[in-house]
Formats: C-alpha cells, sequence, structure tokens
C-alpha cells in the first residue's frame, strides 16, 4: 500500500527536518494515527515529490526527515480549460476536482455575457484543487487564474490550440473526440445558456475551431469534464 500524501509550499533538501503544517500534522497525528518512524510522501504541487519518514510527532506538531525527492516532469502537452463560473457554487467545485483528477493544468474563470456568478472564493476553489490532486497521488497543482473576461481570454494562448465548444446550430463545428495535436490546448466552455452568438463570433475571429462534445446537450460542468476528458486521454493529448 502506497504511503499516504501531503501537501508542503516547499520541499527542502535530502536529509532535512521539516515541521508539516498543523492541518497535515493533525490528520497524520490524530486522524491516521501515524507514530515515528512511520513512511509518507510529500508534494509541493510542483513536481516534486518526496519521500520522507516521522521523527517526532505531537497533537499538532508533526516533523519529518525528507530521505529522498523526486522531480516529476510535467506533461510536454499543456491542457488549459476556460469555464464559465456557475450560480450553483457546488457544480463548479466537483468539476474543479475532477479536472484535477484527469490532470488538466490551466483553468481560467471565464466571464462571459450570460454568466450569472463572477465572484469566486478563489483560496477555497485552490484547497479543493489541492485534496484532488492528493487524493489522485499527482505531484503537479493546476494554476487556477482569477477570474478574466471572455475579450482578454480568447486574444491570449498564442500558439495553442483554441477550441470553443457551443451549441449553436453551426455546420463548421466538428467533434472534438476526433481532433489531433501535439500543440498546447485551450478549450472555452460556456454559462448556463451557452455563449452569445456575437461571442461565438468573436472565438472565431480570433482563431478558435468550433466543436462539439456529442450528440446531446450537457450542462456545463458535464461539458467541462467531457471536454478534459477527451482532450487527455482521446484526442490532443
Amino acid at each position: 500500500m502506497a504511503s499516504p500524501i501531503f501537501f508542503v509550499p516547499g520541499i527542502p533538501a535530502n536529509g532535512a527536518i521539516l515541521d508539516l503544517p498543523e492541518e497535515s500534522a493533525r490528520h497524520v497525528v490524530q486522524v491516521l494515527r501515524m507514530q515515528a518512524g512511520e513512511a509518507l510522501r510529500l508534494t509541493d504541487g510542483r513536481g516534486n515529490m518526496a519521500e520522507a519518514a516521522i521523527v517526532s510527532a505531537g497533537k499538532k506538531q508533526c516533523a519529518v526527515a525528507i530521505q529522498s525527492v523526486q522531480q516529476i516532469p510535467p506533461a510536454k502537452k499543456k491542457l488549459s480549460i476556460a469555464i464559465s463560473p456557475l450560480k450553483n457554487s457546488s457544480r463548479f467545485e466537483w468539476f474543479l476536482e475532477k479536472a484535477t483528477e484527469i490532470g488538466v493544468q490551466e483553468i481560467i474563470p471565464l466571464i462571459c455575457q450570460r454568466t450569472e456568478k463572477q465572484h469566486l472564493r478563489i483560496d477555497r476553489l485552490k484547497n479543493i484543487l489541492v485534496s484532488a490532486m492528493l487524493q489522485s497521488q499527482q505531484a503537479w497543482l493546476p494554476e487556477l487564474l482569477e477570474p478574466r473576461s471572455f475579450s482578454s481570454v480568447i486574444q491570449n494562448h498564442e500558439g495553442y490550440l483554441k477550441l470553443v465548444a457551443h451549441c449553436a446550430d453551426d455546420d463548421k463545428r466538428v467533434q472534438l473526440s476526433s481532433i489531433r495535436s501535439d500543440e498546447h490546448t485551450l478549450i472555452l466552455i460556456g454559462p448556463e445558456g451557452d455563449f452569445t452568438m456575437e461571442e461565438i463570433q468573436a472565438a472565431l475571429d480570433a482563431g478558435f475551431r468550433p466543436v462539439m462534445l456529442g450528440e446531446t446537450r450537457l450542462r456545463t460542468e458535464t461539458a467541462a469534464v467531457v471536454a478534459v476528458s477527451l482532450l487527455r486521454n482521446l484526442g490532443s493529448h
């Protein structure tokens, strides 16, 4: 059975002694009831994965000795998704969790004309990303950007394969599952009610390719999970 894994902001060199953050220390000692000499793993979310052993443990304190540090390389092709925040916060949080487990590298809250909720608790959302990274035993934490306007997002990411998923009748749309590319990829997912026709045209004018995610109409968070799954495992990734 693999050793439990915990997040720390920075990992020191081999042989160093590190005090775990209080929340992690309490989980190690009070929930898992681990003791001195037992092994665990640490990641900083930037590709570093360390093997460590507990050297001392108290109710709110746990010190570990770093035994080895491995650098896990990032994915060769970056997968970014710009998605409109949802009125129902729990549905947006569910998407963040699943996208992290799948292996997305960048998440951009996308403020569109029909976006109903524009203010997000970024600190809470980042904690959800950390938990999902640890649960899926990864070493890279997705980058969650501050909310950005639709117009600013479509003008960035030069050199990327740029895709927009929408539901409007358009005979130029292709199935996302058919796309193959060696480029970094950015896909746009709209709000409840979809992008406006003006936004769709602006994306096309900015070089985005229109795509469809299947034959059924999907909720925003479902569409986003389908999109990252296809791009990560079946399409361009």
